[in-house]
């Protein structure tokens, strides 16, 4: 399994922790919700940066 798998199934299961346990995309949404969300997708595209840096050989 390659890192950008890995890192790709890690940030789906943060999505769906965040949409069951934490309610994100609920009906009464507040800035800390948001915040966490954006904070999440930031650290799933830093992972993907790192992990294709990784497996390119130039």
């Amino acid at each position: 399994m390659s890192k950008t798998t890995l890192v790709v199934i890690i940030y789906i299961i943060g999505i769906i922790i965040g949409a069951f346990f934490l309610d994100i995309w609920g009906a009464e949404t507040n800035m800390k919700k948001g915040f966490i969300a954006l904070g999440w997708t930031a650290l799933f595209l830093i992972g993907l940066f790192f992990a294709d840096r990784d497996n390119n050989p130039d």
